[in-house]
């Protein structure tokens, strides 16, 4: 059973855009479903980086949002390890539900009934 997934890379400053995509094509590659919907990528481009990371001063963010079988991440995370223009990498569970059940303000008001 498919499962939500999301993953951040922080990625070599030096590699160019297309050379990124192509890495996160073949990376996301391993973990495409068959009638799954397409990985959602938000680059967040050059930042810099807290500490030294491999000497480098500044990364290039990506985040990810993808479907996949739990049997598919060791493999998945192999490939990310293996490449040398990924400086760090972490991938989490998203059990987040994004869809809003109420409103801020029904909130506040059950608050104060309660007071």
């Amino acid at each position: 059973m498919a499962r939500p997934y999301e993953a951040v890379y922080i990625f070599d400053s030096a590699l160019e855009e297309a050379a990124i995509n192509e890495k996160l094509a073949r990376f996301h590659s391993l973990v495409a479903q068959p009638d799954g919907d397409q990985p959602r990528v938000n680059h967040w481009g050059k930042r810099t980086l807290a500490y030294p990371v491999r000497k480098r001063e500044t990364g290039y963010y990506v985040v990810a949002n993808f479907q996949a079988d739990a049997a598919q991440l060791p493999e998945f995370e192999r490939a990310i390890k293996l490449d040398d223009g990924v400086l760090r990498h972490l991938v989490v569970l998203d059990e987040f539900d994004y869809t809003p059940t109420r409103a801020p303000a029904d909130r506040k008001e059950e608050e104060e009934d309660e007071e």
